[in-house]
């Protein structure tokens, strides 16, 4: 997804142009719209050009942030082929990893079964705390989202929480 601002840039820009650059976009395997071409060199050798389309287009249309730090861009609302600008923002590296998908067996981010309990664990400053231990996953990701937002506020990734179908007792 593109503003027409942008996309009026990326199809009359010169290099773009001639590199072809729209109709060259595919999706990379981190699931985000690359351009990539192999360029022969005058010596024989080979150039290999690597442009990622919510970078390039966050150089061009979005302010560097001042802060030290917010080098990598990232989607707001996950989606790396959302490259409108309200979506495309400037992070810092812990922002990033924050906002990973995440690989626990659980389904929720800071969640793991241990001992059939589920332990909530948050990082702070790269150290591993924990929240607590829970009966369900969702009580552990519930306890990891209020300890997110006390700590990173906006910033904090949340767990989607599913709903659970409480059976009625029948009498």
């Amino acid at each position: 997804m593109l503003d027409a601002e942008v996309y009026e840039h990326l199809t009359t820009d010169p290099y773009l142009v001639k590199i072809d650059f729209v109709n060259n976009l595919r999706k990379h395997s981190s699931g985000c719209g690359v351009f990539q071409k192999s360029w022969r060199k005058s010596n024989g050798n080979y150039k290999i050009e690597t442009i990622y389309l919510h970078r390039y287009i966050a150089e061009k249309f979005l302010a560097k942030p001042k802060e030290r730090g917010r080098n990598l861009v990232g989607a707001k609302n996950g989606n790396k082929l959302d490259c409108r600008l309200q979506n495309l923002e400037w992070r810092t590296r812990s922002t990033s990893s924050r906002n990973r998908k995440t690989t626990s067996k659980t389904g929720y981010t800071g969640v793991y079964l241990e001992n059939k309990k589920y332990r909530a664990i948050i990082t702070i400053n790269g150290k591993a705390v924990h929240i607590g231990m829970y009966n369900t996953p969702e009580e552990a990701a519930r306890a990891y989202n209020k300890k997110a937002k006390e700590i990173y506020g906006e910033t904090a990734r949340l767990n989607k929480i599913k709903r659970i179908k409480r059976q009625e007792a029948i009498a």
